[in-house]
């Protein structure tokens, strides 16, 4: 299974329209991606993370232009485009951050909208409605999980995937710069602990005075670090291989051994 991060900068200056036909272009000239399974792309990268008072006016449905670009890329590409995620509207009005991953095909495999929605220096959580479920399909054949961001702060959520039935996790982000370490710490001790691949793609560049971090990755269940990216826009590649978190289950089975919860054997005083 070959899979493709590609970091993505959002610049203050650049129309949200501009952006999307420019990410559109890069991800057309790639012939690397001719060879790729699945694409992950940054958290609210059309939009830009920081750009909150935009939120509403960048907001758009599932079907608007952010959806119906990534279909007509995983189409004319053959391979799954997780986009990321876009500030979704719904018929109510309110807005979630909602991950969308498409199929080959063209049509909507799954959809997230993010749980954990930030709020140290952010104003996410008062701008967007939590979600509140999540989903494990498959991926190229792989079982797979999708969060975003602030969720990897949160081990129980990774935990509920892999419960599910999830072997891969697949992870968009607008981490910032300034807490870099925390990105490589989380995203390594989350494939570790849950046995499974961790692909995590950070957005790069500035938006709105904050830095971000870059550096997407990804991790196979042993907490190797397969591929790195750096601090520049841009694609990385990484032969990911299915089999690999089965087989690690079975030679070492931490998650077999588990205790808590629900052993009956074991309570609280």
């Amino acid at each position: 299974m070959r899979v493709a991060l590609f970091q993505v900068a959002s610049p203050d200056s650049e129309p949200v329209a501009t952006r999307l036909r420019r990410v559109g272009d890069a991800i057309d000239r790639e012939s690397e991606l001719e060879k790729a399974d699945l694409l992950v792309m940054p958290e609210l990268w059309g939009v830009a993370y920081f750009a909150f008072d935009e939120y509403t006016a960048r907001s758009e449905p599932l079907t608007g232009p952010t959806v119906t670009a990534a279909r007509d890329w995983a189409t004319s590409h053959r391979l799954f485009v997780h986009l990321g995620s876009i500030v979704e509207i719904d018929e109510q009005g309110r807005l979630f951050n909602t991950s969308v991953v498409v199929s080959p095909d063209g049509s909507v495999r799954n959809t997230y909208r993010k749980v954990h929605v930030f709020g140290y220096g952010s104003r996410e959580h008062e701008l967007v409605t939590p979600g509140t479920s999540i989903t494990v399909d498959s991926i190229a054949g792989v079982p797979s999980g999708i969060t975003t961001c602030y969720d990897l702060r949160f081990p129980e959520l990774f935990r509920s995937l892999t419960d599910a039935g999830a072997e891969l996790l697949a992870v968009c982000a607008a981490w910032p710069a300034a807490r870099l370490a925390h990105w490589r710490l989380f995203t390594s001790v989350r494939a570790v602990e849950q046995q499974s691949w961790l692909l995590a793609c950070n957005a790069v560049g500035e938006q709105h005075g904050v830095s971000l971090g870059g550096h997407s990755r990804i991790v196979d269940p042993w907490g190797e670090v397969l591929v790195e990216a750096g601090s520049d826009e841009g694609f990385t590649f990484a032969e990911v291989d299915p089999a690999l978190p089965q087989r690690v289950r079975a030679e070492f089975p931490a998650l077999a051994d588990r205790r808590w919860p629900p052993d009956p054997s074991i309570g609280v005083e």
